[in-house]
C-alpha cells in the first residue's frame, strides 16, 4: 500500500461514505441528478463500469434495474459495504482495484463508464491522465463517460469562508486562488474551463457538462430545512439551472459526459 492508499484508507475508515449521497436534501440533490444525466445515455442491455465505487450506491441502483455492472473500488472499507449489498438477482462484479491500471479489463467493453470518485483523489498530472486513459480504454466506440470531479471555487467557499480557513487557503494557493494538488489535503479539485481544456487532448466528444449539487451544499442548513414540497421545487430549479455556465464554479460536483470517438 503506497502513501496515498494508507491516507485515504485512513479517512474512509473514518468516514460514513455510505450515507452521504442519501443523508439530507443538500446531499440527495447530488444523486438525483447525476442519476438523471446518466439515464439520458443508457440504454437496455447497456453493460455499466463503475471505476471507484465506494460503497456501491450508483452500481446497486443500477443492478436494481437488471443492468450488469462491473464495480472496481480501491478501498477496503469501502468494498466490503458494497458487496454486503449485493443479492443473488443482480449482475454484479465487484473488485478491488486502482483506476491508474484495470489491467483486469479488456479494451472497449462497456457501453457506459462512470468515474465519479477517483478524480477527487489524483495529485498529480500523470495520474489523471492514466485515470482517463484506462477509462477511456475499456469502454466501447460511441460509449459514454461519466467523469465527475470538485471545483476550487467550492472549496474556498466552504472550507475558506463557511469553516474559517482563509488564511490557511491563502497561504497555499497560488495568486490567482487556484488550489493545489496536495494528497495531505485527501481532496484534489479542478476549475470548470480547466477540466474542459484537459478533456480535448483526448479522443472524446464533450457531450454535457453538468453542476450536479449546485450551490445546494454550501447552504445546506437553509435547504434541509424547507419543506418536501419546498424542496421539490427547489430541485425544479436546479435540474433547469445545472449547466448554466455562470452558475457552474461554486458546485461542489461538476460531471463531465463524454462520448469515445
Amino acid at each position: 500500500m503506497n502513501e496515498v492508499e494508507k491516507i485515504l484508507n485512513e479517512y474512509y475508515n473514518n468516514y460514513d461514505e455510505d450515507s452521504r449521497l442519501i443523508k439530507d436534501k443538500a446531499h440527495q440533490i447530488e444523486f438525483i441528478t447525476t442519476t438523471k444525466y446518466i439515464e439520458k445515455y443508457l440504454e437496455k442491455g447497456n453493460r455499466i463500469l463503475e471505476i471507484g465505487a465506494g460503497t456501491g450506491r450508483y452500481s446497486i441502483h443500477y443492478a436494481k434495474k437488471g443492468f450488469e455492472v462491473y464495480s472496481v473500488e480501491l478501498i477496503n472499507k469501502n468494498l466490503e459495504i458494497l458487496k454486503s449489498k449485493i443479492t443473488k438477482d443482480m449482475k454484479i462484479n465487484a473488485i478491488q482495484g486502482n483506476a491508474l491500471d484495470l489491467n483486469s479489463l479488456k479494451d472497449d467493453i462497456f457501453d457506459i463508464t462512470l468515474v465519479l470518485g477517483p478524480l477527487y483523489h489524483l495529485y498529480d498530472e500523470l495520474d489523471i491522465d492514466k485515470a482517463i486513459k484506462e477509462a477511456i480504454r475499456v469502454t466501447k466506440s460511441g460509449g459514454k463517460i461519466f467523469i465527475a470531479y470538485l471545483t476550487d471555487d467550492s472549496v474556498i467557499y466552504s472550507y475558506g469562508v463557511r469553516k474559517g480557513n482563509l488564511k490557511r487557503l491563502k497561504e497555499i494557493c497560488d495568486d490567482n486562488w487556484n488550489m493545489p494538488k496536495l494528497k495531505e489535503e485527501i481532496f484534489a479539485t479542478f476549475k470548470v474551463d480547466d477540466f474542459s481544456k484537459l478533456m480535448k487532448k483526448y479522443e472524446v466528444k464533450e457531450l454535457e457538462t453538468v453542476a450536479t449539487d449546485g450551490f445546494a451544499p454550501n447552504m445546506a442548513d437553509y435547504v434541509n430545512k424547507i419543506t418536501d414540497e419546498e424542496f421539490e421545487i427547489f430541485l425544479d430549479y436546479h435540474l433547469k439551472n445545472c449547466k448554466r455556465k455562470d452558475l457552474m464554479g461554486y458546485s461542489s460536483h461538476i460531471l463531465e459526459i463524454v462520448e469515445k470517438i
